[in-house]
């Protein structure tokens, strides 16, 4: 209380003075979002719509843009490199939460008896290594999950965020990956909650540049809901043009055309050796 009475104090002697030190705290939180947390720009809706409209919410190790509508993230995205695997995992929360910055309250009971799993969008064991448990914390927030079934969950995704996170990072410094629900079909909800709506889809979207000055890299996953989860990874390589074409959403846009265009339109998971993990057992 004498904290926040000391502060009104100050502002009301120097109110200029605590204007400055407002824009300059705001410009450099905002230098730190777009630059640290966000590669070649934060995706967009390529048109006005309630159903791609979403909010953005910062959080410890990956952004997310969320849909209040639909009760799940469209887009999340966040930044890998090699995980030093000899540091023990954290223990895993046997709870997910609340997040209080979302209008669409969706709970952790929310899923309970939906026959779907909390599927992670940001990952619980790349995260919580590279960011450590403030991460990890901030990766059960509801406002990261959405319904995945079993077999997606636990097997196929499962497989290709070990991919990403123990092979992919060999390839270059620094991973972006963007990743996220989408939505073709007729709306459908949880039989448990109508605050969340069940995806068609999930995709992942890989970008680096091998090294500094050379050439951009991108992979890119479109994976149905019905999926085995034994599959070769390589059965759902697609383009990122098809992902951005399903979803509404336009990514990299602070990239030049020139290089946008046909980046987006390729396909070429050889340039990321995908065959060596192409049958990646899953854990599970």
């Amino acid at each position: 209380m004498n904290i926040l009475f000391a502060l009104f104090r100050f502002i009301r002697r120097f109110p200029l003075l605590s204007l400055l030190v407002l824009i300059i705290a705001v410009c450099g939180y905002a230098y730190e979002f777009r630059e640290n947390l966000l590669y070649k720009g934060e995706p967009k809706a390529t048109g006005w719509g309630i159903n791609t409209w979403f909010r953005t919410f910062r959080n410890h190790g990956f952004i997310v843009g969320y849909s209040d509508i639909r009760g799940n993230p469209l887009w999340t995205e966040y930044a890998i490199y090699p995980v030093d695997e000899s540091i023990p995992s954290l223990p895993r929360p046997s709870h997910f939460k609340t997040d209080w910055r979302a209008i669409n309250r969706v709970k952790h009971d929310s899923y309970t008896k939906s026959g779907y799993d909390r599927g992670h969008n940001a990952p619980n064991y790349a995260i919580s290594h590279l960011y450590g448990k403030e991460g990890q914390s901030d990766s059960f927030l509801m406002t990261n999950i959405s319904p995945q079934t079993p077999k997606l969950n636990r097997q196929f995704w499962q497989r290709l965020e070990e991919a990403e996170v123990k092979y992919f990072t060999k390839l270059a410094d620094k991973v972006w990956v963007i990743t996220g629900p989408v939505f073709t079909g007729s709306t459908e909800r949880l039989s448990s909650s109508w605050r969340v709506e069940i995806p068609d889809a999930f995709y992942k979207i890989y970008i680096t540049q091998a090294k500094r000055n050379q050439d951009f890299k991108v992979l890119a996953f479109l994976v149905p809901q019905t999926v085995k989860g034994n599959e070769p990874l390589s059965q759902f390589v697609t383009s990122i043009d098809n992902i951005e074409a399903q979803t509404g959403l336009d990514f990299f846009s602070d990239l030049d055309d020139v290089i946008e265009t046909p980046l987006e339109a390729s396909i070429e998971p050889q340039a990321w050796d995908l065959q060596a993990v192409n049958n990646l057992p899953s854990r599970y």
